[in-house]
């Protein structure tokens, strides 16, 4: 690359500082026609950025028009020509001619505004339109006439444009320029010598036009001289200018004015014709003149962005030769005819959620073509939307968070951003933004109910489903995936995860044992649920389990015992009332509720005209009075069932006696026991009996011997109370009742008075007496304790309390 093409310099270096971005400008200066992949600048260096930033910033060129002439290494960090640039094409006149274009980095946003200028080299040289240029002069003329000559254009500015001219040979007619307000210069021939057509009537000359280049380059145009016979008066225009305003967008064949010039000679010497003689700017494209009545009409299409002002140079020519110029300023007046323009430079296409409010997401340039109130430009974005609108330099604008973000209620916006100009009528545009918001872990698991409330049946299976919690996280993806953790605790000091199961993906509960309601009736746990979010949160449930009942318990006859060894019997004196109380059959049911409610009935009975047993409360009563007739043993097969479905029931034996004396008693009970199952014991028996024969003979005399005596002295004790015995009820502690269902609440110890008139019997609480019914053995034999004996002797006659073995 020679010295020439590497004269580039930085001009300007400036660094602004915005929301979230950060703008600047710099400046480069650099010919034209540089070879692709030359340096225009070390980007990086002047900019302060380290080159491993334009990397993973992502950095690029973005143009507002796409064409690209500048691209950017980023390995290196410097700018470099990626394209001719030809800087006549590009600004035709214009100067300076820049390139503007912005880099873009991301993570964060940021931004640079670059200008390029292009430096004119002197790559073009002067050159006329025409390579032939007539005249047609009579020999008449006098000295100083002017000749107007077609200007050579040079598409270099500056000192590289044209300079000057010079016309050989230079016998007749020297060059006169004459500077104009745009700062062109016109080029007119003036006589010097007269002319004779006699000498020589054709007359060839060259016209060079030079640039001040280095090295200078020229262009050359012929002109042909025809000398005529004398035209002595050129045309000449009533004015030297004319001005003229058009609108842009006028239509064509719209009239801008009228120009005119007079001639006075006479014939074909006085008459005018106009024509424009502009070669530059394509005025003859979009202007034109009636060559006889002088009116310049439009004839193309005017731009006022592409161009404010035109001249247009007319020329009027007589028929000898002669003319005479003039030129038209020409204003073109501006129409909003442009809407805004909107280009996204750059954007974001997702946004966390947790984003900083002020965090930009995408940065606008903006841009009108029109001028004054058509190009000022105002930008808004659709409503209720967290983002705002800010300007960060002129035609700049960023989108910005301005409220907190929440995907929870939008997970993504269509930004609409809307441009509008203020002309009148106002011109407007938008864009459209796509923005997704990505989730972030901010909401706990919630669970469908505050508090979970299930029962199961007691006796379930192991592995059996009770019920499923659910809870639901309003979070995204890994972040709402909920599993389910049973927390640790005990019930009764075993750990809760003994009894049940919860599945972490479904949250269904399963029973790990089988429950019995008799143990426990129910019991409480938590369950959490914990999302899949890092970190992870979660939320915890109560869940209470109540534990249903089944029948599975038969009732317990608590009351009268049932033993093997010895017989039990109640006592009823033969004077007893109707409606007499025998005895109490009490049961309980270690079911709850209905399961429980126990019923009491009479089964079998040895006369049931005699006895009735109460439904709910299992009293047996006498039904009727008791007679001589009757039997004095009695044997009362009772069944207690509870209300359960199933129902369960349990049976028991009650051996009543009706008699009014102990001796009765006994002689009538002494085969008392021969009346229970004997299928069941027969065989044993026999074996029994076959093997200690001879020891029961031993021991049969002595217990005769004894039974004797005690008889003798339970006679005594009978015959000193009246002769009536009482019936003395057992109720042993520990059992429940119910209202209505045979069984008690509390535990009560009873000490039971009673007296030949049931009516006038007591009852007070204290200590049991296990004493307090009729046991015989199977052999007949009696027994009272001594102790006991002296109890009942001091005792009352009429309150007698009754203790027998």
């Amino acid at each position: 690359m020679s010295d020439r093409t590497m004269a580039w310099q930085v001009l300007l270096f400036v660094s602004l500082s915005g929301l979230s971005s950060v703008h600047g400008q710099i400046v480069y200066s650099v010919p034209e026609e540089m070879t692709k992949g030359s340096v225009v600048g070390n980007i990086a260096q002047d900019l302060g950025l380290d080159v491993k930033r334009l990397k993973s910033g992502k950095a690029r060129i973005y143009t507002g028009d796409g064409t690209e002439y500048i691209g950017l290494n980023k390995d290196r960090g410097v700018l470099l020509i990626k394209d001719r640039i030809d800087r006549e094409a590009l600004c035709g006149q214009t100067t300076p001619c820049a390139l503007h274009f912005q880099v873009i980095l991301e993570s964060p946003m940021e931004f640079y505004s670059v200008t390029v200028e292009i430096t004119d080299i002197n790559d073009n040289p002067p050159h006329f339109e025409k390579d032939e240029v007539f005249f047609k002069i009579s020999e008449s003329a006098t000295n100083g006439a002017k000749f107007v000559l077609e200007r050579a254009m040079d598409l270099d500015v500056g000192v590289n444009s044209l300079q000057g001219y010079s016309l050989t040979p230079s016998e007749n007619f020297i060059l006169k320029l004459l500077p104009q307000e745009d700062g062109s210069k016109n080029v007119e021939m003036v006589l010097q010598k007269p002319l004779d057509r006699e000498k020589q009537d054709q007359i060839s000359l060259v016209l060079t036009a030079v640039d001040g280049g280095n090295p200078q380059l020229s262009g050359t145009a012929q002109i042909r001289i025809s000398v005529l016979d004398a035209n002595d008066n050129a045309p000449v225009f009533t004015q030297a200018a004319y001005k003229a305003v058009i609108t842009e967008n006028a239509p064509r064949g719209t009239l801008m004015t009228t120009v005119s010039a007079s001639d006075l000679d006479q014939g074909p010497y006085g008459k005018v014709t106009y024509s424009i003689s502009n070669t530059l700017d394509d005025v003859r494209q979009l202007f034109g003149i009636n060559e006889y009545s002088g009116e310049v009409t439009l004839i193309g299409s005017v731009d006022y962005e592409k161009a404010r002002h035109y001249q247009i140079n007319v020329r009027a020519s007589d028929q000898g030769g002669l003319t005479d110029s003039c030129k038209i300023l020409v204003d073109v007046l501006d129409t909003n005819d442009n809407a805004p323009s909107i280009s996204i430079m750059s954007k974001s296409n997702v946004i966390s959620e947790d984003s900083t409010q002020g965090t930009a997401v995408s940065i606008l340039n903006v841009q009108d073509l029109d001028s004054g109130e058509n190009g000022k430009v105002r930008c808004a974005i659709n409503e209720n939307i967290p983002f705002s609108l800010k300007t960060t330099s002129s035609d700049f604008f960023s989108l910005v968070t301005d409220d907190e973000l929440d995907r929870e209620r939008n997970s993504g916006y269509n930004i609409t951003v809307t441009c509008s100009d203020e002309g009148v009528p106002s011109l407007s545009s938008s864009a459209t933004l796509t923005l997704q918001i990505s989730d972030v872990n901010d909401n706990a698991p919630l669970f469908e109910k505050s508090e979970y409330v299930a029962s199961v049946l007691e006796n379930n299976s192991p592995g059996l489903s009770i019920f499923t919690v659910k809870a639901r996280d309003v979070d995204w993806n890994q972040n709402a995936r909920v599993s389910y953790i049973l927390e640790e605790s005990s019930i009764s000091g075993v750990s809760v995860s003994s009894y049940v199961s919860v599945n972490a993906e479904s949250g269904v509960v399963h029973a790990v044992r089988s429950f019995d309601f008799e143990q426990l009736k129910d019991f409480t746990f938590y369950i959490r649920a914990q999302d899949g979010g890092s970190p992870p949160l979660s939320g915890n449930v109560s869940v209470k389990i109540f534990i249903q009942d089944q029948n599975d318990n038969s009732p317990q006859v608590l009351y009268p015992v049932q033993t093997s060894g010895s017989l039990v019997a109640e006592m009823v004196p033969r004077s007893a009332d109707v409606g007499y109380l025998v005895t109490k059959v009490v049961a309980v049911d270690v079911d709850s509720g209905q399961n429980a409610w126990l019923s009491y009935k009479l089964l079998k009975a040895t006369d049931r005209a005699i006895f009735e047993v109460g439904a709910q409360n299992g009293e047996i009563r006498t039904i009727r009075q008791v007679t001589d007739k009757d039997a004095v043993k009695q044997k009362l097969t009772v069944v207690v069932e509870d209300n359960g479905q199933p129902s369960r029931s349990a049976t028991v034996n009650v051996n009543v006696a009706l008699a009014d004396s102990f001796p009765e008693v006994l002689s009538e009970f002494s085969d008392f026991t021969h009346d229970k199952d004997n299928n069941d014991t027969l065989t044993f028996f026999l074996v029994l009996a076959l093997a200690v024969v001879s020891f029961l003979f031993i021991v049969s005399i002595i217990a005769i011997l004894s039974v004797k005596c005690y008889r003798w002295r339970r006679e005594r004790m009978f015959y000193k109370s009246n002769g009536h015995l009482p019936v003395i009820p057992y109720y042993p502690p520990l059992y429940g009742d119910s209202v209505g269902t045979g069984t008690l609440q509390h535990v009560y110890n009873y000490e039971v008075c009673r007296t030949t008139d049931s009516r006038k019997s007591d009852l007070k609480y204290g200590r049991p007496y296990t004493e307090s019914i009729i046991s015989l053995d199977t052999n007949g034999v009696q027994t009272l304790p001594h102790a006991d004996m002296e109890t009942l002797v001091s005792d009352d006659s009429k309150n007698q309390v009754w203790s027998i073995n």
